[in-house]
């Protein structure tokens, strides 16, 4: 919005223009005395080439005079600054009415979607080409243009799915946000086992994800203070529970890294990791058209359709 002051100055700046225009024609339609005759100015180029002196023609210089009222008659209608004109136009009034056109059109093109699961809608080309969008204005600031995720943003087109991975999951999921916390477990864990408790713990769980794994003597150490501590949410086999958002570590998906010092920073200090809520943002049918294309990038039974590679 336009301050008084920058309004003033435009006003000002407006009307000693118009004034000049004014001026400069007053000045230049009528002859002076001493002016040289119309034809005869002394400029000749070429011997037959003469510059003549003759007024404007009449009609020309009225088309300046009503190009002056028009533009004065335009600043009264249309206003200037915060000072607004009689005919109350405002771009935001504007941009109003254009929005409100938009939004419309776009609620009849969503209707279409409205209430459809997710896995459904991935079926659908044209849904899947309107989350696709949505997707990428929204979504791909974390999780990257193709959904491949970052160091603490999840991959979306793996199997890991840490709060569930069924159509209805992640629509929740998306539709209402997740707050992932994990407990910092560092001055407990040395204060039960000692100064080498948390590299234990690590040790046990980097044992987990691997196939065919051998507990070597930090490993056992560590799964006798995972069965104390860390069962509650990552179960007694360590395959998570996706009611609580806490990971499966008998997979190799890591969120913050699965080397020892990512793992060691993880269980010492913590993660808080947070996922907004979109469904105030977007409203719940644009949520299920990104909700589709998430889908479509995910492993699972479900062939996408051919429109849907990122």
């Amino acid at each position: 919005m336009m301050t008084s002051g920058w309004t003033w100055y435009v006003v000002i700046l407006v009307a000693l223009n118009i004034a000049g225009c004014f001026w400069l024609l007053m000045a230049n339609v009528k002859r002076r005395p001493g002016d040289p005759a119309p034809e005869d100015t002394s400029h000749v180029w070429d011997g037959d080439i003469t510059e003549y002196n003759k007024p404007l023609p009449r009609w020309w210089i009225n088309l300046f005079y009503i190009t002056i009222v028009f533009g004065i008659g335009y600043l009264f209608w249309y206003g200037v600054g915060r000072m607004h004109g009689f005919g109350h136009w405002s771009s935001k009034s504007e941009w109003a009415l254009d929005k409100a056109a938009e939004d419309a059109r776009l609620e009849e093109t969503l209707k279409l979607y409205a209430g459809k699961p997710i896995d459904v809608l991935a079926k659908d080309p044209g849904a899947v080409a309107i989350g696709r969008t949505i997707f990428a204005d929204n979504c791909a600031a974390c999780h990257g243009s193709t959904g491949l995720g970052a160091k603490g943003f999840p991959n979306l087109t793996d199997k890991a799915w840490y709060w569930g991975g069924s159509p209805d999951r992640v629509l929740e999921t998306i539709l209402k946000g997740r707050n992932a916390v994990m407990p910092a477990w560092g001055t407990v864990l040395t204060a039960q086992g000692g100064p080498l408790a948390v590299d234990d713990v690590v040790a046990y769980v980097q044992s987990l994800s691997k196939p065919g794994h051998v507990e070597d003597a930090a490993a056992q150490r560590g799964k006798a203070m995972f069965g104390t501590l860390c069962i509650a949410c990552h179960g007694p086999d360590g395959k998570g529970n996706p009611m609580l958002g806490a990971r499966d570590l008998t997979t190799a998906h890591w969120l913050y890294g699965g080397s020892k010092e990512a793992l060691h920073k993880t269980i010492a200090e913590g993660r808080n990791g947070i996922m907004p809520a979109w469904e105030p943002r977007l409203g719940e049918t644009r949520v299920r058209l990104v909700g589709a294309y998430v889908w479509t990038l995910s492993k699972h039974d479900d062939a996408a359709p051919p429109e849907a590679a990122p």
